[in-house]
């Protein structure tokens, strides 16, 4: 995707054999370059969030092994790097994924192999992202360019938390079939949640959409049900952090309340799903998948440009008030219309998922 112009991937390897990123943390207000120089700044990264969204986060993750592979390349080296940038954070299966895959990889070549090995193979991780986000654009385009058709009319897309270019390597989940249709000229329209407390909707979403040049509108997070009560949302787009095997969605808290939402209004609720996405060892996302908590203070505090063009950060919830930080609900399957995958739209139940993905893996 293009910033001012100027084509970026949001993670890409330096001339000097490091890894540059887009600092995510200074958007909207400063569009900045980020060196990870080894493993540790690659976890580090992951952990507070210079880079975010699940495959992101998993090519982030591949880099970090390869970045290790460079200075030590032993089987312990091997298994405290991969052992570490996996806890880095705990919800999005794409990092686990992308790291054992690393993991199994080089396990099995001589340490003198491993570096180049390590290099070659989070690069490929990082090409096969962009390809499979381009494909599930191509397939959401249809069901896009299918309401327009029959509505006649701008096509209203509300989207939660931020799975654009920027929560991947290139194109996003949520917003590929958004720039999709753009690109090939259907008048649509997207509703930006802000997504509290991170505001990933609208300081990152808002940002590359704006880009883009793509029409669109932040909103609170509670106005979604309003809007879609009288008509002004035609489908809801989300990405996701894990998908079961049988269809149950992990994604940005409060996914959860727009797919409710949706569902009493009779909007089609949509998940734009990478197949690392699916993590097919568990079935029942409520009870099993492990959702972070993380610090009070993301809750307590904001951040801002000022009137002075100076960015501050302050405090907007009274002193000795505490504040719970659960980062990310789960959507029962009932409530999911389809997943947008790199292999069409598929049935969120268990067994369109066995045999149009995990058959195919």
């Amino acid at each position: 995707m293009k910033v001012k112009g100027i084509s970026y991937r949001t993670i890409w390897p330096s001339a000097d054999g490091k890894v540059d990123i887009i600092d995510q943390t200074r958007l909207p207000h400063e569009f900045a370059i980020m060196r990870l120089e080894n493993m540790r700044d690659a976890e580090r990264a992951i952990r507070e969030m210079h880079v975010r969204g699940a495959p992101l986060i998993g090519v982030t993750g591949a880099y970090g092994v390869a970045l290790s592979m460079q200075h030590h390349a032993s089987d312990a080296a091997l298994k405290a790097s991969c052992d570490l940038l996996v806890k880095a954070r705990p919800t999005a299966v794409n990092l686990r994924w992308a790291v054992e895959r690393m993991r199994s990889l080089l396990s099995s070549l001589p340490e003198g192999e491993r570096a180049h090995a390590a290099w070659n193979e989070a690069q490929r991780i990082a090409d096969e992202d962009v390809e499979i986000n381009a494909s599930i654009g191509r397939h959401g385009l249809g069901i896009i360019g299918n309401t327009h058709r029959e509505k006649g009319s701008t096509v209203n897309i509300l989207t939660h938390c931020n799975a654009g270019w920027l929560a991947t390597v290139d194109w996003g989940t949520a917003l590929a079939p958004v720039y999709a249709a753009f690109d090939a000229g259907i008048p649509l329209h997207v509703w930006v949640d802000e997504t509290r407390p991170r505001n990933q909707g609208a300081s990152l979403t808002a940002w590359e959409l704006a880009q883009h040049g793509v029409p669109h509108t932040v909103i609170v997070d509670n106005a979604g049900g309003h809007l879609m009560q009288h008509g002004r949302v035609d489908m809801v787009i989300v990405g996701a952090d894990r998908v079961t095997a049988t269809g149950d969605v992990c994604n940005k808290i409060g996914t959860y309340l727009k797919a409710l939402a949706a569902y009493d209004n009779g909007v089609p609720f949509y998940v734009a799903m990478p197949s690392p996405t699916l993590d097919d060892t568990m079935s029942d996302g409520i009870m099993e998948i492990p959702i972070e908590e993380r610090g009070e203070e993301e809750v307590c505090y904001m951040s801002g440009l000022c009137d002075d063009g100076e960015i501050r950060r302050m405090r907007i919830t009274p002193l000795g008030s505490p504040a719970a930080n659960h980062a990310f609900d789960v959507t029962p399957a009932r409530l999911v219309t389809g997943l947008i995958t790199e292999h069409g739209v598929v049935a969120a139940d268990p067994n369109a998922i066995r045999e149009r993905i995990l058959e195919r893996r």
